[in-house]
């Protein structure tokens, strides 16, 4: 059983690069995207239960992913949101938090982390099935 990614990723090289990344080092297919907040928590609503991990980015081309993640509070609870973000601030992370983020983490030095969270989410969701 593959996790069921969904990446909310505005900028396309970004969203490309991460997309090969998390396929090549974590073993985890992308299942969609989006660019903006609207289209990502209709999608993440639309397919309530479809979906295990959504990758958030914070600064989206219309919208910010702090609504999608307000949006979504009310979500299974296999179903984790984290952030992935250039602007990974102290205040920025516990606000992510405050609004159901499961983790947050900062593009420019926590990609390792957030390869290593996503592993452990492929490994969660393999024994559950």
């Amino acid at each position: 059983m593959k996790i069921r990614t969904y990446l909310i990723e505005d900028n396309a090289v970004i969203r490309e690069n991460l997309m090969a990344t998390l396929k090549e080092l974590a073993s985890i297919d992308t299942i969609g995207t989006a660019e903006t907040e609207n289209e990502a928590a209709a999608w993440l609503k639309d397919h309530d239960g479809q979906w295990d991990l959504a990758i958030v980015d914070l600064f989206l081309r219309e919208g910010n992913g702090l609504n999608v993640l307000a949006a979504m509070s009310e979500r299974e609870d296999h179903q984790k949101m984290v952030v992935f973000s250039n602007h990974a601030t102290r205040e920025v992370r516990r606000r992510c938090e405050l609004l159901g983020a499961d983790a947050v983490f900062d593009k420019s030095t926590e990609i390792e982390a957030l390869l290593d969270y996503c592993q452990a989410e492929r490994e969660r969701v393999e024994r559950r099935h």
